[in-house]
């Protein structure tokens, strides 16, 4: 577990957006499962991956929102707080935009 995982007093950057958040990752869930019934009712494979690509782009979506919340309440916190570690928050974020350009 990292540190700020088991942190009880951090509040994580999506706190404000959480409820857009959910409703974003639901309507997701809903798209995975009508791309699994559209494989169950053998789908033409075309219709298939531009439904696909629709939940990737959906998904990217909620990566770069949780990305700028991070940036923007994490980072901002850390800059602020010289017992944060700003240079670790600094290479955490860099490191999530890595994991999301190479995906």
């Amino acid at each position: 577990m990292d540190e700020h995982d088991s942190a009880p007093d951090v509040v994580p950057g999506y706190i404000d957006n959480k409820d857009a958040q959910l409703r974003r990752l639901r309507r997701i869930e809903g798209q995975v499962r009508g791309l699994q019934r559209m494989v169950e009712s053998d789908t033409y494979c075309i219709d298939i991956l531009t439904q696909v690509s629709a939940a990737t782009k959906a998904l990217e979506a909620v990566a770069l929102g949780l990305l700028d919340d991070h940036l923007h309440h994490c980072l901002t916190h850390a800059a602020r707080e010289p017992s944060a570690h700003l240079d670790d928050k600094i290479a955490e974020a860099s490191a999530a935009i890595a994991r999301l350009v190479r995906s």
